[in-house]
């Protein structure tokens, strides 16, 4: 079995879809949380100088999505055929290109442009994206790509303590298709076990 490695910060974020992932698996890995007092030393040694980062036999890898993909087909979460992985890459990117349209807002520097720019995540991007990804969600009973459990949907609820977090609300709440997405892995038992032993953080 490999030896596996995840490099992040101590929080949830951009590193628990691998967590979640190899979880799932029962695959073993060093859970390493680097602090910002150690960061600065470690960043040089990171490709790209950033995190998250996968070790897989002593090998550093990163990009969150490629990683996850990658984790995904050692657990038998990616998709049976060629046309099964584009469905599950498609969510995934936009599961992506929501965070990213959150984020921008949430870490806006600018109080003034953040509060304008709140106007407009809030009354039309957020609900756009929840609704088309409710109705993904129901036209697969409760999965994201393909009408059976993925890595798209371990990676939206990994994620969507972040997301909650940015957005200072719980997104799922009124949408009941993706609150089932989210039960359908959280009910997993090895999911649930990571879930209990991980490290509390809000984000």
């Amino acid at each position: 079995m490999p030896d596996y490695k995840v490099y992040y910060f101590n929080v949830k974020a951009l590193g628990e879809p691998l967590r979640f992932l190899l979880s799932y698996g029962n695959l073993p890995f060093d859970d390493v949380r680097i602090t910002r007092e150690e960061w600065p030393a470690l960043k040089p040694t990171m490709p790209m100088g950033q995190m998250p980062v996968l070790e897989v036999d002593g090998k550093k890898v990163h990009q969150s999505v490629a990683m996850s993909r990658y984790l995904a087909s050692q657990v038998g979460l990616a998709g049976a055929d060629d046309w099964e992985n584009l469905m599950i890459d498609t969510v995934v990117d936009t599961v992506n290109d929501f965070r990213l349209k959150i984020a921008v807002v949430s870490y806006e520097p600018d109080d003034e442009i953040k509060e304008k720019k709140l106007v407009t995540l809030n009354n039309e991007v957020i609900p756009f994206y929840l609704e088309k990804l409710d109705d993904i969600a129901r036209d697969n009973n409760g999965y994201l790509a393909n009408g059976k459990l993925s890595w798209a949907d371990i990676y939206f609820t990994a994620i969507l303590d972040y997301l909650n977090y940015m957005t200072k609300s719980e997104l799922v709440a009124n949408h009941p298709n993706l609150q089932k997405v989210v039960d359908n892995v959280t009910s997993i038992e090895s999911i649930r076990n990571w879930i209990d032993k991980r490290p509390k953080t809000e984000i």
